[in-house]
């Protein structure tokens, strides 16, 4: 709380409303002045920790939900809707864009609601045009719904945490504790088995033979993971459950897709739980591939568990992630804490290295980047290589991006060398979305420009628009 100001009079005044109360009946509860919740309600003043814990002890409420349940996720979330093509003309600023919140915060979520469903979630370059009700993608919402939760779920951390704990003093070998674990609790023996078994599959359940069945494909960290993803379900399902009922989808898909993220996401915790990984993290600078060795790791896990690191008054660096194939389509996107709108938009730059990263397989890249909005961030990029692939199968490859704000990178071990506050690589958020006009490596041009043709000169850009 003492981070920033948090302006949440929208989840303060359903707080009262579920209570029943008027605002001088929930003002002498609280202690404080009428006419002060009234300001602290049009968000004219901020939650104040004194307020926040006032309004825990008395009504028994998650603090999360202030920041969780702003309209459409938030100002940050909201100005990244905002900053699609298709209302280039409107130039709503950032202060006439927290009135809309604080005045009308029912009707920013039905913008919001409405936006990710015809858009698919995407913005920043996918558009709305030819997009129709039916187009509601689960990816998008359970996207969604972890981006309210900024990917951090205290409650799985904390449970995770107590386990990793518990495990710990019977062994030192992770994966060994929780085959023992599944055995002696769970009556769930762990079988690895030749690939000719199972040749398609990675993981199964057999519970007929009471067997986590395991291919052999998997490498140690993958066969740990798989394990505790097992556990998860089993040890994990009350907390689970509370989290994927609060969601709400009414979307079956959905559902499953957004219970299987939270499983990960325990199994993750269990591997790297949280205050351990987070001293170590802080200890080597945020050295990847030494924390995948201390941890027994692989880079995608790690990655995806630098972007959860939020829990209160032991915060990591505000990292995000996406992966991304060969032809630029994202299949993982988790914003974090960081804001950053690399992650939602649907197109990308080619001047990012995360396209780059192919050239170099195994190579960390590590690249200073400025979008247009004159934010900096240190990005990071290295491919990886799914499991399960034999020889002479298909060989798949994706390429984690991962980056933090400039301004708070200067401890990255990563960071070495480079002068953050130096020159950086101007990038967009894909041609269609960019309006940088002296771009060499344009391939479209920004939409809702007109490309303007001069026979009479030839411009650094061959594709040049109205009001360049």
């Amino acid at each position: 709380m003492a981070e920033r100001k948090l302006l949440a009079g929208h989840a303060v005044r359903r707080v009262r409303r579920q209570a029943g109360l008027t605002q001088a009946a929930m003002a002498e509860m609280l202690a404080i002045s009428p006419s002060y919740l009234n300001l602290v309600e049009r968000n004219q003043r901020p939650v104040s920790a004194t307020l926040l814990m006032k309004m825990v002890e008395t009504f028994d409420f998650d603090p999360r939900v202030l920041s969780a349940g702003e309209p459409g996720g938030g100002a940050e979330a909201m100005r990244r809707r905002l900053g699609d093509p298709l209302f280039a003309d409107l130039d709503i600023d950032r202060g006439e864009l927290e009135e809309w919140l604080a005045a009308a915060p029912g009707g920013a979520e039905a913008f919001a609601r409405a936006f990710d469903a015809l858009a698919g979630g995407g913005v920043a370059g996918g558009g709305m045009a030819g997009a129709t009700p039916d187009a509601v993608d689960p990816v998008a919402l359970v996207r969604r719904e972890i981006g309210r939760w900024r990917n951090h779920f205290a409650d799985l951390d904390a449970a995770a945490e107590t386990l990793a704990d518990e495990l710990r003093l019977g062994a030192g070998d992770l994966y060994g504790a929780i085959g023992e674990r599944l055995r002696v609790r769970h009556t769930l023996t762990i079988r690895i088995l030749p690939v000719d078994v199972m040749p398609d599959v990675l993981r199964r359940l057999d519970l007929h033979a009471r067997q986590l069945q395991l291919s052999e494909l998997l490498d140690p960290a993958s066969r740990t993971f798989a394990a505790a993803f097992q556990l998860a379900q089993i040890e994990a399902r009350a907390e689970i459950e509370a989290l994927a009922r609060a969601a709400g989808f009414a979307d079956r898909s959905a559902d499953r897709l957004y219970r299987r993220h939270l499983t990960g996401y325990f199994a993750a915790a269990l591997m790297m739980p949280y205050a351990r990984f987070l001293r170590a993290c802080e200890a080597t600078g945020y050295d990847i591939e030494l924390l995948q060795r201390r941890f027994g790791a692989g880079f995608e896990q790690v990655a995806h568990r630098l972007t959860t690191l939020q829990r209160v008054g032991a915060r990591g660096l505000p990292f995000f992630m996406i992966r991304i194939d060969r032809a630029g389509q994202a299949s993982k996107r988790y914003a974090g804490a960081s804001g950053a709108a690399l992650v939602d938009a649907e197109g990308r730059c080619p001047l990012w290295h995360l396209h780059r990263a192919f050239e170099r397989p195994g190579s960390l890249m590590v690249q200073l980047v400025v979008l247009e909005d004159d934010s900096r961030f240190l990005t990071l990029a290295r491919t990886v290589q799914p499991q399960g692939r034999r020889y002479g199968g298909v060989a798949a490859d994706f390429t984690i991006g991962l980056g933090v704000a400039a301004d708070v990178a200067t401890t990255l071990a990563a960071a070495q060398g480079v002068d953050l506050s130096g020159a950086a690589t101007p990038i967009g958020l894909g041609c269609r979305a960019c309006l940088r006009a002296d771009c060499p490596q344009r391939s479209q041009p920004p939409a809702g420009r007109p490309l303007t043709i001069n026979d009479r000169e030839r411009r650094v850009s061959a594709l040049t628009f109205a009001g360049d």
